[in-house]
């Protein structure tokens, strides 16, 4: 897990669940979308770092793409994968994406779809 992963950019945001709880080690806390399709949010590694997996604890998200950048800036990203997820009822989804030793200095979660109008995300895990 990396302990200095920052959210930089997010497509929604409510000052009760704000984007920072993404990273911030806690599932109890999260960030929960505005109701339409597709929100993205963007994580910044301190630096360019080899990934081999993400774990993602959401709910409600149906379809979930990454991309990745080398780049200093938060633009001109590159798909790595994509995920259909299982519906939970009642509980977290807790799904772990392999990077394949993917180098990035940030990564973009694009959520296509999801099985409500509001999805949230608790927490996102960077293994190296």
């Amino acid at each position: 897990m990396i302990d200095s992963a920052k959210t930089v950019v997010a497509t929604s945001s409510d000052e009760n669940h704000p984007p920072e709880n993404i990273t911030d080690r806690n599932a109890g806390t999260f960030w929960v979308t505005t109701g339409m399709f597709p929100q993205e949010f963007i994580i910044r590694l301190a630096d360019t770092t080899n990934i081999t997996a993400v774990t993602v604890d959401s709910y409600n998200v149906k379809h979930l793409k990454i991309e990745k950048n080398t780049s200093p800036n938060a633009s001109h990203f590159e798909f790595v994968t994509e995920k259909e997820l299982d519906r939970t009822e009642g509980h977290l989804q807790s799904n772990t994406l392999s990077l394949n030793g993917s180098s990035a200095t940030h990564l973009r979660f694009i959520i296509t779809s999801g099985y409500d109008h509001f999805v949230s995300v608790h927490r996102v895990s960077v293994q190296t």
